[in-house]
């Protein structure tokens, strides 16, 4: 049992290291004499304690949020939460994001979509995208807040974890649809056990029990969930019918396109004009 419990340790920091750029020292290092050395396929399995990080960032982003409405309107509040949560993730989902627009944005075929994911520059299509999506999650957020700080916090650490939740669910349903052997987190290509999307799930329980207590919150649980479940459905096609599966960037744009979803379903229960 201690072991187990030292293994899932290990794996939610592998998991924390990889999704933010928080200063994360993992318990054993590559090489490491006083243990296990490092092992690529931690990186496969580490993805069921995604929607936890993704409620630790929904924390950390709603606190921002709620200490910087003291001070300014809640837009602006809202705008300096979400740019925080920018800089600790090191925008590793807003470049997927932009990056999968501008490769699926136009109408090219697959192999000239995968070239252009692998570019650096940004093009119409994916700044566009940021644009559009940074605004409806600031909005959201800002709609929020002026309803209560605490509500949003709450509604963060539900958000966060459910967008990565749909991104682990797209690595367990869909087979990698670029090169593998050119994957920068190869272990992501090669396949990830259909187990760890159940297991993933079970985060988001503890992850949705705060908002759950605010007035209409079950009811806020379940639009956003299901406005979370349509999402993934058409990402689902979309990058099924245009690369064969997912790539690295489409998870990002999944995540993305995902707190998008789930913060019109929180404003449309919780915050809409009656």
């Amino acid at each position: 049992m201690r072991e187990q419990l030292r293994r899932e340790v290990l794996l939610a920091a592998v998991a924390l290291q990889f999704l933010t750029r928080w200063p994360i020292r993992l318990p054993i290092q590559r090489g490491s004499s006083d243990g296990p050395a490092w092992d690529d396929r931690w990186l496969a399995v580490c993805v069921r304690h995604f929607p936890a990080v993704g409620a630790m960032i929904g924390f950390a982003v709603g606190a921002v949020a709620w200490g910087a409405a003291l001070l300014w309107p809640p837009t602006l509040a809202s705008l300096l939460a979400v740019a925080a949560g920018v800089w600790w993730t090191g925008a590793f989902h807003e470049d997927g994001l932009a990056d999968t627009l501008d490769a699926l944005g136009g109408s090219v075929d697959r192999e000239r979509a995968l070239a252009i994911m692998k570019d650096s520059r940004i093009g119409t299509y994916g700044a566009t995208a940021l644009i559009l999506v940074s605004l409806i999650r600031v909005t959201s957020l800002a709609a929020l807040v002026a309803l209560s700080p605490v509500l949003a916090l709450a509604a963060c650490v539900w958000t966060h974890a459910l967008a990565r939740w749909v991104s682990v669910a797209m690595m367990v349903a869909l087979a990698y649809g670029g090169d593998a052997e050119q994957a920068k987190a190869k272990p992501l290509a090669l396949g990830v056990p259909a187990g760890q999307a159940w297991l993933a799930a079970l985060w988001l329980i503890p992850a949705g029990v705060p908002l759950a207590l605010f007035e209409q919150g079950g009811l806020g649980l379940a639009v956003s969930f299901a406005a979370a479940g349509v999402l993934a459905l058409g990402m689902r096609r979309w990058v099924v019918c245009r690369l064969g599966g997912y790539t690295g960037d489409t998870l990002g744009a999944a995540e993305q396109l995902a707190e998008a979803a789930i913060g019109l379903g929180l404003v449309a229960v919780l915050a809409a004009p009656r």
